[in-house]
């Protein structure tokens, strides 16, 4: 690593994160912290965090179950759902919404090798802008590194999923008419380009919990490296 031009990587570690975290016998000192430990360090956070991510919402009802991931009705179909469950459609609309976080789910595990690749080619600048960038870095990191080339990636498998519902064609139908009166745009065109949004957004949303909870816990890991990082972080 070229010490002259990333001399204060550790420095900026150490100033920016102001985490609080589990203390640990195996924690160096701030001037003991090298800048690659620090940079290893941070990859393998992400690197779990995404593992768990990908692990948790892969496995059945991984999107449905979570509140905070769980993939609703886009919002301009929530006057016309109404009125479809005054007439007896409830059933109808609750199926489309299960296949669509049942296609989600079935999405998630074959983002797992790109987020590694995307981890291992993070570089010194990623790693700084990661830990100035305030709750959202650790998910714009990932959404710039693997959000298009995962879009193609889910977008067959959803397809697949969704296509077995056949309110799946009247939603197209409905949002191919908005969009065609410019009341929508960009992923909520079509049912199968919402449901790709919605699992990226709830992937890139869990592998930040997850990354954060490493931080906070690093003896919890059992990694020697993690505690040694995140431990030198304590005032």
């Amino acid at each position: 690593m070229n010490r002259r031009r990333f001399g204060s990587f550790s420095a900026t570690l150490l100033v920016t994160s102001s985490l609080g975290l589990g203390s640990t016998a195996n924690a160096l000192s701030v001037n003991e912290l090298s800048n690659d430990q620090a940079s290893q360090g941070l990859k393998l956070a992400l690197e779990k965090g995404a593992i768990a991510a990908v692990q948790q919402l892969g496995q059945p009802n991984g999107f449905l179950g979570n509140d905070k991931v769980r993939i609703p009705l886009p919002k301009y179909l929530e006057s016309p759902a109404k009125l479809l469950r005054s007439f007896g459609q409830g059933a109808r609309l609750e199926e489309l919404i299960v296949a669509m976080n049942h296609a989600a789910e079935t999405s998630v595990p074959l983002a797992r090798d790109m987020l590694m690749s995307a981890v291992k080619s993070m570089n010194v600048q990623d790693a700084k802008k990661i830990l100035t960038g305030g709750d959202t870095s650790v998910t714009g990191f990932f959404a710039e590194k693997t959000r298009q080339p995962l879009s193609r990636k889910f977008l067959p498998v959803v397809t697949k999923v969704t296509a077995q519902v056949n309110l799946a064609d009247q939603y197209n139908l409905i949002a191919g008419k908005a969009a065609g009166m410019g009341l929508l745009r960009g992923d909520q065109v079509s049912i199968e380009q919402y449901v790709t949004a919605r699992t990226l957004d709830g992937l890139y949303f869990m592998i930040g919990e997850e990354e954060r909870k490493i931080r906070q816990d690093p003896v919890g890991t059992g990694s020697v490296l993690l505690q040694k990082v995140f431990g030198a972080l304590r005032p």
